[in-house]
């Protein structure tokens, strides 16, 4: 049996689903929702999640979460790393064979995660309206088996992405530049054919889960 120590962490959910983002879309993935962002985004679509929740030992979490069957596994938010006993149950995973995903904001520090974990990170664009908080001291962390992502709601958050991927040549560093519109504000065509005038070395990304469902329903 896994040795976890004897900690907790505060839920919102725990399901299964698609992975409905990331180069990873499209997969059948167990969520596990930690509670708590210290980040307020002006297209947050979970900020139910920044409340409430229940604290559940990690033992408890990894049990269930291992049940599903999965061998796809993302830790969301909220901010997961907000929480630092995310870090015990990770590894636990990955100790258990699992391909261990976690979506984190680009503002809090990334070097504490198990290498083996593929870190999704997104770095705020302007219209986000946190894009100060974006630690990019990150970046030199970042490898092949990560992916990063920014969402975009203008023209201004195209060009302030554009200069990122250059200034920082994330498409050598990561596995992945991942540009998503925000839902239902830009159009998505907008930005495919900005990506196509500039031949940006990235890929274009959907929210998958909110075409398949409600777009603002949970658990899913």
């Amino acid at each position: 049996m896994t040795s976890l120590p004897e900690a907790n962490l505060k839920v919102h959910e725990v399901y299964l689903s698609v992975q409905g983002e990331s180069t990873w879309a499209g997969l059948p993935c167990a969520f596990l929702r930690l509670t708590a962002c210290d980040l307020r985004c002006t297209y947050c679509d979970t900020e139910y999640a920044f409340y409430d929740g229940k604290k559940r030992s990690l033992r408890d979490l990894f049990d269930e979460v291992m049940a599903f069957d999965c061998p796809l596994i993302e830790v969301t938010g909220g901010e997961p790393l907000l929480q630092r006993n995310v870090h015990p149950l990770m590894a636990a995973f990955c100790d258990a064979g699992k391909t261990v995903l976690i979506e984190t904001s680009g503002a809090h520090d990334i070097s504490p995660i198990d290498p083996r974990v593929h870190r999704i990170m997104d770095l705020k664009t302007p219209s986000s309206g946190e894009c100060a908080r974006n630690l990019f001291s990150n970046i030199e962390h970042l490898n092949q088996g990560d992916e990063v992502k920014f969402v975009l709601g203008s023209r201004e958050d195209y060009e302030w992405t554009r200069a990122r991927i250059l200034e920082f040549k994330l498409s050598t560093r990561v596995g992945a530049v991942l540009l998503s519109p925000i839902f239902g504000k830009i159009e998505p065509r907008d930005i495919v054919g900005w990506m196509l005038e500039d031949k940006l070395p990235a890929r274009f990304q959907l929210q998958m889960h909110k075409f398949i469902w409600e777009p603002r329903a949970r658990g899913v």
